[in-house]
């Protein structure tokens, strides 16, 4: 398969290098020094094991460089997703479909509306992946990551198995589930909740899930949005808030989400797509969800000063 990575960071950028180590055709669609350092030097990926740098994969600025591609890996954030998808045009050949790969619920619906329908499957990954600097992508917690893509009228399909085939060889767990709207719910929990606290708290998911203060707050945070999910039809099971925390427990006590480091960093984040959506949500469908509401209006002047729309006083 022709595969192109739109958005080379923490989590295109890492699972598109495991398929090039691969051998599978990969290009990545990059800008500024992250394209240049990957032009001259590869794309290094900085895991426990040690550094791998990937030399065999394309890299360019330019979705007409490599138009027609067989897949599109779209690895930008949440709130990048309706640009990307107008940027992406010249990529779109008749055959071409679009793994959203964003933390979030809504990524396929905004594509489909873009691109249409045909060129969008559903799809998530988790990874402790980010870019630490021009070129470099540091990876934690290896045995956590995975790829989850379905069609979303959840029929099988021959290009949805070609792909995960592709991911087999790369050595990824990947699978297509039975209900990707599903599999979608499940993460949209857990990240949201793991990424709120852990932005309020301004602590790694060891220091959360070890007090227990903030691990009842995750627990809060977690069985709002079961009742969200619940009110909207999707079949989370009756034991997903107490899988989710043992999920927790066994990731490496340092482990962050993006929406905190983003926010730390001062960086614009996935707020508006993590808690302020289950917010939004929630209103839409007469459900309660304080906890969520509380996260995300302590997070909201970060946010908008991230994003320039307040100043701070000095």
């Amino acid at each position: 398969m022709r595969i192109v990575v739109f958005g080379t960071g923490g989590a295109g950028g890492f699972f598109g290098a495991q398929l090039a180590r691969a051998g599978e055709d990969v290009t990545f669609i990059a800008r500024g020094a992250h394209l240049r350092a990957i032009r001259e030097h590869g794309l290094v990926i900085e895991a426990p094991a040690g550094e791998v740098v990937i030399r065999n994969a394309g890299a360019t600025d330019d979705p007409a460089e490599v138009a027609g591609a067989d897949v599109v890996l779209l690895g930008v954030k949440a709130w990048q997703v309706a640009d990307a998808a107008q940027a992406m045009r010249p990529l779109i050949g008749p055959g071409t479909f679009v793994v959203p790969l964003q933390n979030g619920v809504e990524a396929a619906s905004q594509l489909s509306n873009a691109l249409g329908d045909a060129h969008v499957v559903g799809g998530l990954c988790g990874t402790l992946s980010w870019v630490t600097g021009p070129g470099r992508i540091r990876s934690v917690g290896t045995s956590n990551n995975f790829v989850k893509f379905a069609e979303l009228d959840h029929q099988r399909s021959d290009r949805t198995e070609l792909l995960r085939l592709a991911f087999e060889r790369a050595g990824i767990n990947v699978e297509i589930p039975a209900d990707i709207h599903k599999s979608l719910w499940d993460k949209f929990l857990m990240v949201t909740s793991f990424g709120g606290v852990g932005a309020v708290a301004r602590a790694p998911i060891g220091v959360i899930r070890s007090l227990p203060e903030t691990r009842r707050l995750l627990e809060h945070c977690l069985q709002e949005v079961c009742a969200l999910a619940w009110a909207r039809g999707i079949a989370l099971k009756d034991t997903a808030v107490a899988d989710t925390l043992t999920f927790y427990d066994s990731l490496p006590p340092s482990g962050t989400t993006s929406l905190q480091r983003d926010i730390a960093d001062g960086k614009p984040s996935e707020l508006e797509s993590w808690n302020g959506a289950i917010v939004r949500l929630a209103r839409e469908s007469g459900v309660s969800a304080p906890t969520h509401d509380f996260i995300y209006r302590c997070l909201l002047p970060q946010e908008k000063r991230a994003r320039g729309d307040v100043t701070f006083p000095a």
